[in-house]
């Protein structure tokens, strides 16, 4: 069981920036830092299945793909990484890149990472705040600058580069080969609403994303059965025994919080180990207790026992 206010790990970039407000109060270290990790406060506590982090973007990252599950215990890693996205903030000309322009072969992929043209083979397309992207495994994907995103992955750093801007870095081209599929990407998912405070943004074989909007000083349990991680976007709100506001995650798992919100109302990011949503994911507070002091009211309303009738009738004949 826990509830905990978890910590930041901050991780140098290149194509970072230094001014991480209003998502982070970590001061400028001079430090490109292109990604916050959040982690549980215990360095000995198991490592969760999942991992959240904040990309900050003043450059283009590479072009790259991730394995599935298979193709990385084929060489030795644990997992693959599928991931999805929340924009939080976009310039005018934010863009990403999802998946090629058209299907390519085997050998025309390789060759178009030896030889740089890949980099005008990939889709881009203009991306706004509040947007959902979702990058399965294999999907050939780059984020371009000027972008703050909020990321949920499976836990593992399993990336292949296929293109990096002349950085120098390795790229790895047998690797992206053949953990690519080399096409278009398939549509995205639609959001959906599940209540009037959730909607479904991803539902993966891997996590469940969902943003809430609650109103204003209204109290909520959630029920947190597996790993759940819960990303404060706006408004502020207390969250067990802690006070969150914006840019500050939590960790909980098999464990009940009670959130009770703010004066100006919160939003939030949950992201959960699951397929589907939890129908018993969060609970109003403020109606389950106008109902039970309704029903109270009416259970007393309708209570006129013998004894009472009795006294009464008795202080009339004294009076």
């Amino acid at each position: 069981m826990a509830i905990e206010h978890a910590c930041t790990r901050a991780v140098s970039k290149p194509w970072g920036g230094v001014d991480l407000r209003p998502w982070s109060k970590m001061r400028d270290s001079g430090d490109s830092i292109g990604e916050l990790w959040f982690q549980r406060p215990d360095a000995k506590a198991p490592a969760p299945a999942l991992l959240l982090k904040l990309l900050f973007t003043t450059e283009p990252l590479s072009i790259q793909v991730h394995p599935d599950d298979a193709f990385a215990q084929s060489i030795g890693l644990e997992h693959g990484k599928t991931e999805a996205w929340y924009v939080l903030a976009a310039t005018p000309d934010a863009k990403i890149a999802i998946g090629l322009k058209r299907r390519m072969t085997t050998a025309e992929l390789r060759t178009s990472i030896e030889n740089g043209s890949i980099s005008n083979l990939v889709q881009w397309r203009s991306v706004h705040k509040d947007e959902v992207i979702f990058i399965p495994a294999g999907l050939i994907h780059a984020i371009g600058p000027g972008l703050v995103i909020a990321e949920i992955q499976q836990r593992s750093e399993a990336t292949f580069r296929l293109f990096d801007h002349g950085r120098q870095r390795e790229l790895h081209v047998d690797e992206a080969v053949a953990a690519a599929n080399a096409g278009p990407a398939d549509s995205q998912p639609d959001q959906r609403r599940l209540t009037d405070v959730r909607t479904l943004l991803v539902a993966s074989p891997y996590f469940v994303l969902e943003r809430i909007d609650l109103a204003p000083r209204s109290n909520w349990e959630l029920d947190a059965e597996r790993e759940t991680w819960v990303l404060v976007l706006k408004g502020c709100a207390k969250i067990g025994l802690t006070t969150a506001s914006v840019g500050e995650a939590f960790f909980l798992e098999e464990d009940r919080a009670i959130i009770e919100v703010g004066a100006e109302g919160v939003t939030c990011l949950l992201a959960y180990l699951a397929t589907e949503p939890s129908p018993s994911l969060l609970l109003n507070v403020d109606r389950l207790s106008a109902g039970v002091a309704s029903r109270n009211h009416s259970a007393l309303s309708s209570f006129h026992p013998a004894t009472t009738g009795s006294r009464a009738h008795s202080t009339e004949a004294r009076h």
